[in-house]
């Protein structure tokens, strides 16, 4: 059902209003309000915003409510937080010497075992009150996919699983790409002049968003996004287990309901698959004559593939395309420390240690598209949807 939803353009205009919104209203003037004339301003963790921002898109695009976490004053969201010690807690599982250890924990409820078993319980409550939110305003007339699936089924404990499949999704997956994408401008300049070469020739003068169709036209950007994933993909590995017995195409052979795992993060960067440019980032490898080409999802299963690849794909590289061309298109933005790697703390998905500390500088232009909007500010914030 989440497959032929997500693929039917009602559902795609619905999640390109939701990130318009949010970026028009939330992103850009929060940004604005810390920008200064040059780099020497206040600094600003990208990557907390760009988890914010996902979360109020992935929760308006889901189940039709609105959080809020994006707002100047930044508020704390305890569905955000429990959700961030769970999946934290989960992977550092897979750090402790045996699975004993935090079995034992389990068991006896302590340390974090306990802590993770509190985390799930908050995550519980909040997304069965998402479900009696919905019900209580009538599920039958929004085009959220909750509401979809309320609907059809009538069963709490699933529609809770869909709750927070969809945030595990559609949160941190995003603000993980955006992230790295920033980090990577950063030290490439060139690149991100490429961008708004490729904006001035898609946009018209004095527009002030991409429409849904130049999107598509942006082979460019899509090739940036997708260079960027290459070299930090959001998920890093991921693991399958064998249904029945199997044979590899190199002879290997796989046991039923053995566990595979690959590693994107490795195959990212890999001499044989891509080249002995492997490390560069290099936006022009997935270009064939200014369009952008799709490598095949076995090279570059980001996505993943076959039968499992993602639902939300083409939806995550509208937001993020939207996301980049917009902040591209408004402002320099700066990491404070760029030299050297990256570093992630143990998580389901790439999170930078330590965050992305930016500095932003404004373009010309932006006031004036700010104030312009100020007036469809105060009506749209009514109508995106109720503080949860």
């Amino acid at each position: 059902m989440a497959s032929l939803e997500l693929g039917s353009m009602s559902i795609r205009s619905y999640a390109f209003n939701n990130v318009k919104n949010e970026i028009k209203f939330r992103l850009l003037p929060l940004l604005s309000s810390i920008a200064q004339e040059d780099f020497r301003g206040t600094t600003l963790d990208l990557q907390d915003v760009f988890r914010r921002f996902a979360f109020d898109n992935i929760c308006k695009f889901s189940f039709g409510l609105d959080p809020g976490c994006l707002e100047l004053s930044l508020p704390l969201s305890h569905f955000a937080l429990s959700f961030d010690l769970a999946t934290k807690l989960s992977a550092e599982r897979a750090l402790a010497a045996s699975p004993l250890i935090w079995k034992i924990k389990r068991l006896l409820d302590i340390g974090t075992e306990r802590k993770l078993k509190k985390a799930i319980n908050n995550i519980d409550v909040l997304a069965k009150e998402v479900i009696r939110q919905k019900r209580k305003l009538g599920y039958s007339i929004h085009q959220d996919l909750l509401s979809r699936f309320m609907g059809i089924i009538d069963n709490e404990k699933y529609l809770r699983d869909i709750v927070i499949s969809f945030i595990l999704a559609g949160r941190d997956t995003v603000a993980s790409v955006l992230t790295s994408i920033f980090w990577l401008l950063t030290s490439h300049p060139d690149v991100e002049l490429r961008i708004r070469e490729e904006l001035s020739r898609v946009m018209e003068q004095d527009q002030d968003f991409l429409t849904f169709e130049q999107i598509n036209q942006m082979h460019y950007l899509n090739a940036v996004i997708h260079e960027s994933m290459r070299l930090y993909p959001p998920v890093q590995f991921d693991s399958k287990f064998a249904s029945e017995v199997d044979t590899l195409p190199d002879g290997t052979f796989v046991a039923k309901n053995a566990r595979v795992t690959y590693h994107v993060y490795a195959m990212g960067r890999m001499e044989n698959i891509w080249g002995q440019d492997y490390m560069d980032f290099k936006p022009e490898r997935w270009l064939k004559n200014g369009t952008f080409f799709q490598e095949s999802p076995f090279k570059y299963p980001v996505f993943q593939g076959g039968v499992r690849v993602c639902l939300g794909k083409e939806m995550a590289l509208m937001e993020m395309k939207c996301v980049v061309a917009s902040m591209v298109q408004h402002f320099d933005v700066r990491a404070v420390a760029a030299s050297g790697d990256i570093q992630f703390d143990p998580g389901l998905t790439a999170t930078v240690r330590g965050g992305l500390p930016v500095v932003v500088r404004w373009r010309r232009g932006l006031l004036n598209f700010l104030a312009s909007n100020m007036a469809t500010n105060m009506v749209q914030n009514g109508d995106i949807g109720f503080k949860s």
